[in-house]
């Protein structure tokens, strides 16, 4: 098979963890960037839950979008599907994705499951930083998270005006 693409919109932007042999900033339609995950093992904990972000229905998110070589397919999903279904909270989909660079390509991506238990729904900007204050995971506070995802977002020139009033109200913006 030949090469294919991976789509990210949040911790994948600054942590593939893949190998891949290009990234170009990528535009997907009907799905936006969203802290609606519940996290229960990253960013919080079942007794106190933190939030990751989710690809959820409407609007359109900028990420970016990542070749990898069609002989790491096996080994590049596998190492997805264990890093991001963990829980089963997203589902892996393939969507058209528009490149920077143009044209189109079929990107890998994974949409929150809006029945699973851990979907938090469509939160306000103080709802969502109230969630998020003061949550921790495994893998370290969830302000830690969502301030990284910021930066990176914002080295890439990628405005997310909703995540950048999360962070206003935790007080880092």
């Amino acid at each position: 098979m030949g090469d294919f693409w991976v789509f990210g919109y949040g911790s994948l932007i600054w942590r593939p963890g893949f190998a891949h042999i290009e990234t170009q900033r990528a535009h997907l339609h009907g799905f936006r960037r969203s802290l609606c995950v519940h996290s229960y093992v990253h960013r919080g904990t079942k007794e106190r839950p933190g939030l990751v972000l989710g690809l959820d229905r409407g609007g359109s998110c900028v990420g970016l979008a990542f070749r990898v070589p069609g002989d790491l397919r096996e080994e590049v999903v596998t190492y997805l599907r264990e890093r991001e279904l963990v829980t089963n909270v997203y589902v892996e989909r393939t969507h058209v994705v528009r490149l920077a660079a143009g044209g189109k390509v079929e990107a890998l991506c994974y949409i929150v499951d809006r029945a699973h238990e851990q979907y938090a729904g469509n939160l306000h900007e103080a709802e969502a930083a109230s969630i998020v204050a003061g949550a921790v995971g495994q893998s370290g506070p969830n302000e830690e998270y969502v301030l990284n995802t910021l930066q990176h977002l914002e080295a890439l020139g990628i405005r997310d005006h909703w995540l950048e009033g999360v962070a206003r109200r935790l007080g880092m913006g």
